[in-house]
């Protein structure tokens, strides 16, 4: 069985592109800064269920995307989350958060139904994201 990404991901998200390991989406709410990765791997529905070297990768890859948000969105806050209650596939929430926003200091998912979608701030962050995961990944930081 081949990788397809579920139908519900791609729904509610702008695709941005492929990185080594991950597909990279961009949900649709204005109100927040909120990538998802997406592992190209069948049949995963819990991080527990990647190999113990693809889980490195997708690691790396949580930080990388938590790192441009931080520096071009200048976020406060970054929550990481992989819940996959309603879609069962493998899934790794990374998104933005600041101290003024719609859910503060609650989850994003007490944040009520998004409602009319901004497509234009939609629009700018995610060509902002794929200029920036276009660019050579930097190494993550080596701690001793």
């Amino acid at each position: 069985m081949a990788y397809s990404l579920h139908e519900k991901l791609a729904a509610d998200c702008e695709s941005l592109g492929d990185l080594d390991l991950c597909t990279v989406l961009l949900m649709r709410d204005h109100r927040f800064p909120w990538v998802i990765l997406v592992p190209r791997m069948e049949g995963l529905r819990d991080f527990h269920d990647l190999p113990r070297n693809r889980a490195i990768v997708l690691f790396d890859e949580i930080d990388r995307v938590s790192r441009i948000l931080v520096d071009e969105f200048e976020v406060e806050k970054i929550n990481v989350a992989a819940l996959g209650n309603q879609v069962p596939q493998l899934h790794v929430h990374v998104i933005g958060r600041y101290a003024s926003d719609a859910a503060w200091p609650g989850p994003v998912w007490n944040a009520g139904v998004v409602g009319e979608v901004d497509q234009a701030v939609v629009g700018e962050r995610a060509l902002v994201l794929r200029r920036v995961l276009r660019e050579p990944a930097g190494r993550p930081p080596e701690t001793t």
